[in-house]
């Protein structure tokens, strides 16, 4: 089953830092988009906010606070952070902070997880940022972590990088357990982990040639562990689009190149969201 198909990211909560009128219009934005079709918004896990959206003094909320207050002003859309990076949250901590959310949206939340990549916000926060080997060591550990304390509900691990006792988590998902959502498209390790934990991908935008290439990697990593490639969500991850008859064209090639669907960073313009949902409901209804 695919666990979605038209989302929209929500990176940039634009430059001015005029307090609740911030959250005021992101909710405003984000009700827009489950209005406009959209079955799910993520934002992003960071401390600071980077060049594109604005650099470090724009706001950047802490991803699962808002995704909480976020879950009381939607009522269908799937929620979830693309990405928490394994190197800013305990995984433990991590699978709290989902499972609430879950329960609050009641039953809405995605866990969405990477190995990380802004170095100059870990710096400003004086958080270690490893080597991708290492951090991606991490996150196979992170992974395991978050498997069993979703599914089973406690987890014990002795690993390289962590340990867990008999960790229980409650209150427990509201479903069996909650998606995840492994984001990127490195080859080797990275569709490797979705095979392996993922119910969902998100790979950037690409040449549709190479884009069905990465869905093949997906694929012959699932053969290897023995997943039924049917079970992962594959998504495209792609700008909110200038010239919309473009987009759709993209949107089209992405679809023929084995997307199930597709996640937006949304438009500076909210105005533009229901015509870019109009043409991902035809392209993925």
């Amino acid at each position: 089953m695919v666990l979605f198909r038209r989302g929209m990211h929500f990176g940039s909560y634009g430059t001015a830092d005029d307090g609740p009128a911030v959250f005021d219009r992101l909710a405003e934005a984000v009700r827009s988009a489950e209005a406009a079709g959209f079955d799910a918004v993520s934002v992003p896990d960071h401390v600071h906010q980077n060049q594109v959206g604005g650099g470090p003094d724009s706001p950047m909320f802490d991803a699962y606070t808002l995704l909480g207050a976020l879950a009381v002003r939607t009522a269908t859309v799937r929620l979830f952070a693309l990405v928490s990076p394994v190197t800013l949250r305990h995984p433990g901590l991590l699978a709290k902070a989902v499972t609430a959310l879950d329960v609050l949206s009641r039953g809405r939340a995605v866990l969405g997880i990477g190995a990380g990549w802004d170095v100059a916000e870990s710096e400003a926060y004086g958080i270690s940022f490893p080597s991708a080997g290492e951090r991606f060591d991490r996150l196979e550990e992170a992974l395991a972590i978050c498997d069993a304390l979703l599914t089973e509900g406690r987890a014990t691990l002795s690993g390289k990088f962590y340990t867990m006792r008999d960790a229980r988590n409650s209150p427990r998902p509201v479903h069996a357990t909650i998606p995840v959502l492994v984001a990127g498209g490195g080859e080797r390790r990275t569709l490797d982990l979705v095979a392996r934990y993922g119910d969902a991908c998100n790979v950037f935008a690409a040449d549709p040639a190479e884009l069905r290439h990465k869905f093949e990697v997906l694929d012959r990593h699932c053969g290897r562990v023995g997943r039924d490639p049917l079970e992962i969500t594959r998504t495209v991850f792609a700008a909110a689009p200038a010239d919309l008859d473009a987009f759709a064209a993209g949107a089209r090639s992405w679809a023929a190149a084995g997307a199930d669907g597709a996640v937006i960073i949304g438009p500076s313009d909210p105005g533009r969201i229901p015509a870019i949902g109009e043409i991902l409901g035809e392209v993925f209804p």
